[in-house]
């Protein structure tokens, strides 16, 4: 069952996205990095169907992560890239080709690799509030220290650092979702209502959800989509590790296969991503500042 909500997470994340940025492009560039982008793309049904997705897959990833480990559920909704990859493909006709198929089984392959040799299982969560803390501290404070960086670089940098920034927020807001909901099972609604987890979760969501929205504004989506879709499963690995207490096999052998995979990962989702089937984007008159520093 785990693997079934993970991989149905990945599907509704994957054609959410490419729905967002078809309508992210259109947003005025003014509202880069602020709230009001929101409110001007909830006028726009293709992003209010990409959200909706977005939230159906965020809703099966939680459930998923309800079930089993991070560490599990993490590589298994990487796999979002692929269904993004066949709604583009779709779209635009565009054969997949030596590199579209070399990053679906890399991908696939690292996913199968890291999993197998690594066999996430639970080990009671990490009681030391100093590595807890520690841990969220280095994930938001390199999210808004790429945040900062973007603004200073050129449009197609500026789209990868806010995707990266994006990323790491969403790893650590689902490695808080499992431990809400492991307060909510040990003591229901009071001791949930009561922790501090539930409400970061919804703080780091809306500033993901600001932070990818403006990357997929401002560069085509082959220049976002790989950077978020390879944060985000490192940063919800590190968390499971480091304080949610997943553990993984740390056998020099099973260390190199998981390093491995998680490379293969990373590798076929750059691919998948740059594949010329990822839609381009459709700049506007407006944004002649495409390629120049801001």
């Amino acid at each position: 069952m785990v693997f079934a909500f993970a991989v149905s997470a990945a599907a509704c994340l994957g054609v959410g996205f490419v729905l967002q940025q078809n309508a992210a492009q259109r947003a005025p560039m003014s509202d880069f990095l602020s709230l009001r982008l929101l409110l001007d793309l909830v006028r726009m049904p293709r992003w209010l169907a990409g959200i909706g997705l977005m939230v159906c897959g965020m809703a099966l990833s939680a459930v998923a992560l309800s079930r089993g480990e991070i560490s599990l559920v993490e590589p298994l909704t990487a796999t979002n890239l692929l269904f993004a990859m066949a709604l583009s493909r779709w779209q635009t006709r565009q054969p997949l080709g030596r590199s579209g198929w070399g990053g679906l089984w890399l991908l696939a392959g690292g996913v199968t690799a890291f999993i197998v040799a690594g066999r996430p299982h639970g080990g009671g969560a990490v009681t030391d509030p100093l590595r807890h803390w520690l841990i969220v501290g280095v994930m938001v404070g390199t999210a808004l220290l790429l945040a900062a960086v973007s603004k200073r670089v050129r449009m197609s940098t500026e789209a990868a650092l806010l995707a990266v920034a994006a990323g790491l927020l969403y790893g650590l807001q689902d490695a808080l979702t499992r431990v809400s909901g492991e307060r909510f099972g040990h003591g229901g609604w009071t001791t949930l209502v009561t922790s501090w987890q539930p409400y970061a979760v919804l703080v780091l969501g809306v500033t993901a959800l600001v932070m990818v929205q403006s990357a997929f504004e401002t560069a085509p989506l082959r220049m976002s989509l790989p950077a978020l879709t390879a944060a985000q499963p490192l940063a919800g690995i590190v968390c499971g590790v480091g304080f949610v207490g997943d553990r993984v096999r740390t056998t020099p052998g099973a260390l190199a296969w998981e390093a491995a995979g998680l490379a293969a990962i990373v590798t076929g989702i750059v691919l998948i991503g740059r594949h010329p089937a990822m839609p381009s984007g459709m700049a506007q008159d407006d944004r002649v500042r495409d390629l120049q520093p801001h």
